[in-house]
């Protein structure tokens, strides 16, 4: 069980480390598109990357962040509706605290 407290939360840059700013991702159509990696962090044994589309308009995306085989930082959709949630509140808090709102 996950703590989504934000004071759990810790900072990370393994991404941007590894691949830069940006990362490309492919959808199951095969096509690729170019994401900004806006945030990354993890609570508890997780970790999350945020990710913005090209465009003013682009919708951020949350990913998990896992670790293949190689030991190299993947992304993954977060097909538990629960987590993708509380991820994305979690998120919100740390973005916009209680008194910015």
């Amino acid at each position: 069980m996950t703590d989504w407290s934000a004071d759990k939360v810790v900072w990370t840059s393994r991404l941007k480390d590894i691949y830069g700013e940006t990362v490309e991702l492919e959808d199951e159509q095969g096509r690729s598109s170019v994401y900004d990696i806006v945030a990354e962090f993890e609570v508890g044994t997780r970790a999350y990357a945020v990710l913005a589309g090209a465009g003013k308009d682009a919708e951020q995306e949350i990913m998990r962040i896992v670790v293949s085989p190689d030991g190299l930082p993947e992304l993954e959709s977060i097909e538990d509706d629960e987590e993708w949630e509380d991820v994305s509140e979690l998120y919100d808090e740390l973005t916009f605290p209680e008194g910015d709102l």
